[in-house]
This record gives C-alpha cells, structure tokens and sequence, in this order.
C-alpha cells in the first residue's frame, strides 16, 4: 500500500559572495516585515481594539516600499517578504485557536534566519535551483536524490548559528507502508547505557561531547578574550558555534538511525512503548498462539517489598493488575501486543539519588513514554503510588522511599536529603 505525502529534503550549499550577500539582505528585510506587521496588529488592538488582516497587513507592506526610510525594501523578492506576512498570520490562527502563545518578536541573534521561496520565486531547470534576483544557481550538495520527476512546490533558504547555508526543498513523494509485525519492545532511557531494551540489549551512549571536549574548551577560551562587538569575537563565536554543531549533528544521526531501526524491527503501525520498565531476561516469552492483553485494556499499578538490608541493593517492585478507571487514559502510543506483566519483579531505585546517578527506572514510570507526568500516569490525575510501610520504611505520596520510623514528607519546595 502506497500514499502520497509531501516531504522535505535539506541539502547544504555553498552560495558565492554575491548570493551570500542577496540572502542576508533577504533575511535582514523577512525579520524586519514580521517585526513591523507584529507591532502594527498589536498597537491597533491593544489601543484602538482593531483587528488587522493579511490582507491589510499586505496592503500596508506595499506602501512601506514607497517610503524613504523603508524603500530598500524594494531591492529583495517580494515573495519572502508575504510569505512572512503569511507565517505571521499563521501565528496568530494558532494562538486565537490556544494551540500556542502570543507571537514573539523575531531577533538577528537568536532567531532562526531563513526566507521562504514560492513557485514563482525560483527556477528549477534540468536539477539546477535558482532563486530569484540570483543569475547564478545554488551549489548544492546533494547528499541523496531527489524522487523521480519531483517538482519543488517550497524552498527555504535558511543560515544556521555556524555559518552554515541549508535550502530546504518540498516535493510530492511516495511513501510504501513497512511490513505489519507483531514485535514489541520496551524501552528505558538511562545514563551509562544511551537505551536498555526489553530484550537485554544495551545501546551504549557514544558521549560525542567527550571526543570534543578539549577542542571545545580551547576555541571557548579563545572567544573570552575577544573584545565584545569586534570582528574577531564574531569569528571565534563562529568556531565554537561549529564545534557544537558537530556535536549536535552526531547526537541527531545516532538517534535517527536507532529509532529508525526500532521502528522497523519491532512495531506494528509505527508504534513504540517508551519508558517502559524492562523485564528481565529470563522469564520467558509468551507462547505465540496465545494472545497477550493490552497495556490500555490492564493498568497497572505499583507497589513496593520491604526495603533490602544493603543500601546498595535497589528495592523490589511488582506490578499488579487492576480494573482501569474512566480517568486511567495513558497518552502515548502503545503496540497492540505486549506480554503480560502482570507477576513480573523488576528493579527500582533504592532513593532518589540512586535513580539519577544509575539510570534505574524510576517507580512512577507509566505506559507511553510519559515521565511520570500528571496527565498520564495510570490512574488519571488524582491518582498516586500507595503507601506501602514495610520494617524498613515506605513510600510518601511521591512515590520516593522514607526510612523506618520517619513520617512520610508533606509534598512542597522543599525536601529533606534521604541517606541510606
């Protein structure tokens, strides 16, 4: 089974000096249209309680273009320019709809610089892009072809804090559905171990900050003795921008080939358990004719054993099934098949700071990838551990461990530390 989608392929490229030139100065004037519209629609609500539309906002564009002060507006494509004016507009449906905040200002530090070319704004000519008031086409590398016979509909031109050049192209593609399997596998982020899984493996943590930690300190050293605001600041701001960005695009590159892998190998419909408590290797799988339920038809819901003697030792939990509750909706995705955990013991933290040094479940841990949050943990909303006393201690309603003989801690800013 095949669809059709529209994707994104993002290529680098390295633009002469005249284009690199044509596209500051197109980003220069995208920020300063989205910054001037923002200002106009806010000033006329907040003081004349007036609305502005794209359609005023553009009308307004073509008259700052006849002024003296805004008439090198004029020199760039206008295409960015409304397409700017389009990204505003969209901002503002999504915050009327409350699926984001109130429009924020655009910054030539912070912001990401980009400009976004229509149809009628480039050529694409034998797999050549040219942009428009550019004679020459880009040099693009292209690191992976395009689909047969795609016509890019988009490009984005866009500069990332390193100095690095990036177009985006969007084209029409076709996309095959992966083949259906019954896998399913339970993963667990940790600290020495980048993911332990359900099945016993261990994905080690590559720590690519460590293979350049001592690049990265010296270019930091040598930026904090540049003077503020001169050249050779900017130039060494620039290096150390490319050592993080060497980082980032290794950390990113693991990342997708391991959930790319995943995916492929032990889910049905592209669905992953996240965050899920592994079970030890030697139990034994369940037979494959009989049918395991579903972690969204059986909640589960934890309860610890009394505290081991040795602090080292972390303390056993397991895992009881229940009746689900009208409030017990677990966001995230789940596979359709899971084994049963019902009986199953797995390890838990002995206290808090065992859990962040050794990367052990944490007790609140829910179906779906949620970080033992309110909106997912099984239950719903009011639902918490219960408190288990044991000769050694309990739980307070956090879910943390309380030695014997204390009072569990009222739930506020502050703590007492836990030793032991």
């Amino acid at each position: 089974m095949t669809r059709q989608v529209k994707r994104a392929f993002k290529y680098r490229f390295y633009p002469t000096g005249g284009q690199a030139a044509e596209l500051s100065r197109t980003f220069g004037c995208v920020r300063l249209v989205y910054n001037k519209a923002l200002e106009d629609r806010t000033r006329a609500w907040y003081g004349e309680q007036r609305r502005i539309s794209y359609v005023q906002s553009s009308a307004a564009l073509t008259q700052w273009k006849k002024t003296g002060e805004l008439a090198f507006l004029a020199e760039v494509s206008s295409v960015p320019l409304q397409q700017a004016l389009r990204h505003l507009q969209t901002a503002f449906g999504n915050f009327f709809a409350q699926r984001a905040k109130y429009p924020r200002y655009k910054s030539r530090k912070k912001s990401r610089s980009s400009a976004e070319y229509t149809r009628s704004a480039f050529t694409w000519r034998d797999g050549q892009l040219t942009l428009a008031k550019m004679a020459d086409p880009l040099d693009i590398r292209w690191s992976r072809p395009l689909p047969d016979g795609a016509q890019p509909t988009t490009v984005t031109v866009s500069r990332d804090r390193a100095g690095r050049w990036f177009v985006s192209l969007l084209c029409q593609d076709t996309i095959a559905s992966a083949p259906a399997t019954t896998n399913a596998v339970g993963l667990d982020a940790g600290i020495t171990s980048l993911v332990t899984l359900s099945t016993g493996e261990k994905i080690a943590n590559p720590r690519h900050e460590r293979r350049d930690r001592a690049r990265l300190a010296k270019v930091q050293r040598e930026l904090s003795r540049k003077a503020k605001g001169s050249a050779n600041r900017e130039k060494a701001r620039r290096t150390v921008a490319r050592v993080h960005a060497r980082i980032a695009d290794r950390r990113r590159d693991v990342l997708h080939k391991l959930s790319t892998r995943l995916v492929r190998e032990n889910c049905e419909n592209q669905r992953v358990l996240s965050r899920a408590v592994a079970w030890p290797a030697t139990s034994p799988p369940p037979p494959p004719s009989a049918p395991s339920p579903s972690p969204l038809a059986t909640i589960t819901r934890w309860t610890t054993s009394p505290r081991p003697t040795t602090a080292s030792t972390p303390a056993a939990a397991t895992a009881e099934s229940c009746s689900p509750s009208p409030n017990s909706a677990v966001s995230g995705h789940c596979p359709a098949q899971l084994p049963s955990c019902t009986g199953r013991t797995v390890a838990l933290p002995s206290n808090r700071t065992s859990s962040r040094r050794r990367g052990w479940p944490s007790i609140r841990l829910s179906w779906g990838g949620c970080r033992a949050g309110r909106r997912c943990r099984p239950g719903g909303p009011s639902a918490r551990p219960q408190r288990s006393a044991g000769p050694e201690g309990g739980l307070d309603e956090r879910g943390w461990w309380y030695p014997s003989g204390a009072p569990p801690y009222k739930i506020g800013r502050t703590r007492p530390k836990v030793t032991g």
